[in-house]
């Protein structure tokens, strides 16, 4: 039996999704979680919870390279929290992908269904259209930092210029903020205190239009004029356009942006992105997927899955801007797309009117609740939850609709997998699933599953 707070050296045998290295130690029967670790790696590590024949372990040191590692492209990889995967050939991270997604969906599916592979990011690096950075600093008391997190803290930052997930114009943007702020010498939001001025930088970029758009979220504890750095942002040599510069207020405690009041700056409040032929407005908080080039791979599945949807109605539950709803319009009936985010709702409307769609109809509030105000009844359903999957309470609400056809779009598989059991048990069972990778060198992955009911 291992104890807690030993030390004990193994060898990772596979990495479970979303990042559980299951790591096997000579003479012990079970084996070990550890997190950021990579198949085929010797690594040593400490016991950090024993809950019963179940052990999580610390990673201390990779003792031994794994044979699928290369070297690390970025600097900042191993301190940043974010591309775990990195070293590792693509290829091999689609392999590691595919089988952890089809492992989730083996253990509760109990019947025959086709599982479609993986498909690739067009990009694997500079993919990212949305990037949150949080200020703080990369040490007790240490100089202003501006980036994210180091792996496994709450509150170190590392100031990660060079970050591989997105294009140059990001990391321009952020030094001219970091730089500008170091120099004001403004004091960062502390998370014990709750003083401070300076929380996040949110930074936005279309892939197909270049169209940019900043937001630097603050306190309100503080008044400072933002038209110096206005100007240091107008001046930066850009391969895309800034459309906007914000200044959102945020006071809740929570580590998280959140939108109390927005002011423009300069320039507007939206930009635009193109997918699949439609056009799409997207404002700083509205849900979009973050890889735009990714996000044609995997809508194109869901296009796919939907199948024939002429004289249909089709509910987009979960909408966000509307883009699976308005991709559906053109060849339905009717469409009711239902968000609980009232600006990603007044986009959706907007788009739909954009793209020429009269048939869509965009409803805000929560899923939960909004389902039982609509008269119509869908044909079919498409769902596109949180991370968190369905409501447990929305999806008997769900399920009472009878459809024959059902496309669920998971950025969390594990929650699809939860949400399979309940739909197994009322008669709803999966036809067949893809995978899309989304966010290379990172443990996320996108999902799109076909439900059909049976009998």
């Amino acid at each position: 039996m291992m104890k807690k707070g030993e030390v004990y050296t193994g060898t990772v045998e596979r990495v479970d999704f979303p990042n559980k290295g299951i790591v096997r130690v000579d003479g012990q029967e079970k084996p070990v979680i550890v997190k950021n670790v990579i198949p085929g790696q010797k690594v040593s590590f400490s016991i950090c919870k024993s809950r019963g024949e179940r052990y999580e372990g610390r990673l201390l040191e990779v003792e031994e390279k794994s044979p699928l590692e290369s070297v690390p492209a970025c600097e900042h990889f191993g301190v940043c929290g974010g591309c775990i995967f990195q070293t590792m050939d693509y290829n091999e991270q689609l392999k590691m992908k595919a089988s952890q997604v089809k492992k989730l969906l083996d253990d509760v599916i109990r019947t025959d269904y086709e599982f479609e592979g993986i498909k690739a990011s067009p990009d694997v690096t500079g993919y990212r259209n949305k990037m949150e950075y949080t200020f703080g600093d990369e040490f007790k008391d240490g100089p202003l930092a501006l980036g994210l997190h180091k792996r496994s803290s709450m509150y170190d930052i590392v100031t990660c210029d060079g970050c591989l997930l997105v294009d140059e114009d990001y990391d321009r943007i952020l030094n001219c903020v970091h730089e500008h702020m170091s120099r004001a010498g403004l004091p960062f939001f502390h998370k014990v205190t709750h003083k401070g001025y300076l929380r996040h930088l949110l930074v936005r970029k279309a892939v197909k239009t270049g169209d940019i758009l900043i937001d630097l979220i603050t306190t309100t504890q503080m008044e400072y004029s933002l038209d110096a750095l206005a100007d240091e942002l107008k001046a930066l040599d850009l391969k895309g356009h800034i459309t906007g510069f914000l200044h959102t207020y945020n006071d809740s405690v929570a580590d998280a942006i959140k939108n109390e009041r927005t002011e423009i700056v300069f320039g507007q409040d939206f930009f635009y992105e193109e997918l699949l032929g439609l056009k799409f407005k997207i404002t700083p908080f509205s849900f979009f997927q973050t890889n735009s080039l990714g996000a044609e791979v995997l809508y194109d599945i869901v296009r796919s899955y939907i199948g024939d949807t002429k004289d249909k109605v089709v509910f987009d539950l979960y909408s966000g801007t509307g883009t699976i709803a308005q991709l559906a319009a053109a060849v339905a009936k009717r469409v009711v797309g239902v968000e609980i985010v009232g600006e990603a709702v007044k986009a959706a409307r907007e788009n739909a009117a954009l793209n020429g769609l009269d048939n869509c109809k965009f409803l805000a509030g929560d899923v939960l609740r909004v389902i039982d105000e609509i008269e119509e009844k869908p044909d079919i359903l498409i769902l596109d939850p949180p991370r968190d999957g369905i409501h447990p309470k929305a999806l008997p609400k769900l399920i009472a609709y009878g459809v024959d056809r059902i496309v669920y779009v998971s950025c969390k598989p594990t929650s699809l997998a939860r949400d399979m059991a309940v739909f197994n048990e009322n008669g709803y069972y999966l036809e067949k699933a893809a995978a899309v990778d989304m966010f290379p060198g990172t443990a996320n992955t996108e999902v799109v599953a076909l439900i059909d009911r049976k009998g």
